[in-house]
């Protein structure tokens, strides 16, 4: 009961700051908003939703472009976005609560959950923060795999027995971005806690956070939404945009729709912002817990990787600690930014594709910085 109404509470206070921001706006915000349209009309063809936030409390929440470009509907604040990699975070919390529960540790060989992958003493944490060495399960499975089915995480690890690519590198020596140890990370989950991977995000984050627009989806579930904003692809010889999935042989997301850990989560601007107060409290996790998120990678030499648990770590110009994440699928490119000292917080949800995509949220990030 007293998760309960803790996670009420939490859902209530995040939800007046969203609906309640245009009533609290002052003449700086003003100001800012003024600033940043500015900005975005230099990128006209620019579809999606833009996030600013400070303290909790969005100061600019703008749609730009189109949902469907056939149909000509408009992208709007609410409108439901593929998260692509930045659905990563969300596994690697999923394993943190896990630890928290005393269910595995992060320096557990993962041979202990999955079997026998020969792929050398692997630890939990070589997945989480990108050290493992293991190959591309999706250059075996484009390979070898029959796309008129779609695979899970199960049929993507049997493939890495049955063919077994060779690894890059040994565990803990470098840093090599990893789909492949996200897969092995949300499957572990699965095993450790006996429920399936969708209902654990639901029941350990999705519920107690509030995100009522988040979820894992498959695509009829996806086609019911009616704010459904879907990826689209530039085709130059057509001269117009193209829905992403009618290409379904070259489209990944399709025939590898049922995996689940490196991406898939779709969810909307404002769910987000929920999940970054979320952040900032204990209801989901012990802060000391979060804070091996938020701390460098140390390599067998002893020099740093900074890549977190799910998450990039930057610091500003000004020493202040940010951490990020990108996703990028066929027709979307997204983006998460917080300024954990500073407490603001950039949100970018992209459902074209665009082209300048790093340089929109770079110049966004920047005019953040500034305020």
């Amino acid at each position: 009961m007293k998760q309960l109404v803790n996670s009420l509470v939490l859902f209530l206070a995040v939800g007046s700051l969203c609906s309640g921001c245009k009533a609290k706006h002052t003449h700086a915000d003003n100001l800012f908003s003024t600033r940043a349209d500015s900005l975005m009309s230099t990128f006209p063809d620019f579809s999606g939703v833009v996030l600013f936030a400070k303290g909790g409390r969005p100061i600019y929440h703008r749609a730009f472009g189109y949902q469907n470009f056939v149909t000509k509907e408009k992208v709007d604040t609410a409108s439901v976005f593929e998260l692509a990699s930045v659905s990563k975070q969300f596994t690697a919390m999923i394993i943190m609560q896990l630890k928290e529960e005393n269910k595995l540790n992060f320096d557990d060989g993962i041979e202990k959950y999955l079997g026998q992958l020969h792929y050398g003493n692997i630890t939990i944490r070589n997945l989480l923060n990108h050290t493992s060495g293991l190959p591309d399960y999706q250059a075996i499975m484009d390979a070898h795999w029959d796309k008129s089915k779609v695979a899970d995480n199960d049929d993507i690890i049997e493939y890495l027995r049955k063919y077994h690519p060779p690894k890059l590198f040994e565990p803990g020596t470098q840093y090599e971005y990893s789909n492949t140890g996200y897969v092995l990370l949300a499957s572990i989950a699965e095993l450790v806690s006996g429920e399936d991977f969708i209902e654990l995000s639901r029941s350990k984050i999705f519920r107690p956070v509030g995100m009522n627009a988040t979820d894992i989806r498959t695509l009829p579930e996806k086609t019911n939404i009616k704010n459904f904003a879907w990826g689209h692809i530039y085709v130059a010889e057509e001269q117009r945009y193209v829905q992403a999935d009618s290409f379904p042989y070259s489209n990944y997301t399709i025939w590898l729709g049922n995996r689940k850990g490196p991406g898939r989560i779709s969810s909307t601007s404002s769910d987000l912002l929920r999940w970054d107060r979320a952040l900032y409290s204990e209801r989901i996790i012990k802060q000391l817990t979060l804070e091996e998120a938020f701390t460098p990678a140390r390599l067998n030499n002893d020099s740093l990787s900074y890549y977190g648990f799910g998450w990039d770590i930057r610091t500003s110009p000004n020493g202040k600690r940010i951490v990020r994440h990108n996703g990028d699928n066929p027709g979307y490119k997204t983006q998460i930014i917080r300024h954990l000292d500073e407490d603001k917080t950039l949100i970018v949800l992209c459902n074209n594709a665009h082209k300048e995509f790093e340089k929109v949220v770079e110049r966004l990030d920047k005019l953040l910085e500034d305020e």
